[in-house]
């Protein structure tokens, strides 16, 4: 790892860390705030397929978090970056509420298949669909591959179960555009002018959002809230920089320690 440099930017995930769906996770608001008073960028990322990204705006304005949409990077955003690069008219298998995302992307006669979660579509005539399509040589891009999330009514299946049996059965590999690719990161950073080794990322996925920023170079701080399970920050290696109890106590040490 590079060595580190002045903080200069912190990444931080939504769901899970700053809110969980309608309720936000308690003293959030307050400590963002706290953290947009010193002089470091603040961006948030987030591999979330279960709304476009202004329905997301939406849903943490009303919970009265001050958030730009500029300021918000999603995995879909990338799916249709490489979408667009590609020049392929996809199979959407994604929630009908992200849909505006992809608004003008061409998706008549497919021959790609993108998948994000998409629980209402995961059935098997249309998983058979997106089978056929990749035998016959189309390719299969994973907005994430997540092997599940946290909702208000407990854990839930995410879209890596699903990209991985279609994997499996056509002997193909995925493109993974989100979390915890490098290129996602890299991607986010990009237009704060901070290089990975000047920023820190937040998150309640030890894989996705921990280890994949400390892959790329940046100090993973993992928050025990949303999807957080004991003994998480034992599965990567090498192990989170922090582990705390939630955002808030994030932000404290990020204030105390990092600037």
């Amino acid at each position: 790892m590079a060595a580190r440099r002045a903080l200069k930017a912190v990444l931080v995930d939504l769901n899970g860390t700053l809110h969980i769906e309608d309720a936000a996770v308690p003293g959030a608001q307050e400590a963002l705030k706290r953290l947009r008073g010193t002089s470091v960028m603040v961006r948030f990322v987030t591999n979330t397929t279960k709304e476009s990204k202004q329905d997301l705006l939406e849903r943490l304005k009303k919970l009265e978090f001050d958030i730009s949409e500029d300021e918000i990077f999603t995995s879909l955003t990338a799916a249709r970056n490489l979408v667009e690069q590609k020049q392929v008219r996809p199979m959407l298998l994604v929630d009908d509420r992200a849909l505006p995302d992809f608004k003008g992307i061409q998706t008549s006669d497919p021959n790609a298949v993108v998948i994000g979660l998409a629980p209402e579509h995961f059935h098997y005539q249309i998983l058979n669909q997106a089978f056929r399509l990749l035998l016959d040589g189309s390719p299969l891009i994973a907005i994430h591959k997540a092997r599940y999330y946290k909702r208000k009514d407990g854990l839930a299946l995410g879209p890596g179960p699903f990209v991985t049996a279609l994997e499996y059965a056509t002997d193909t590999k995925a493109t993974v555009v989100g979390k915890p690719e490098k290129t996602f990161f890299l991607e986010a950073l990009r237009g704060t002018g901070c290089e990975p080794e000047e920023a820190v990322m937040i998150g309640d996925d030890c894989r996705d959002d921990v280890g994949g920023a400390q892959n790329v170079g940046m100090l993973g701080i993992l928050v025990k809230t949303g999807k957080y399970r004991a003994a998480d920050e034992e599965k990567i290696n090498p192990p989170p920089y922090l582990t705390c109890e939630s955002f808030p106590h994030a932000v404290d040490h990020i204030l105390q320690h990092l600037l």
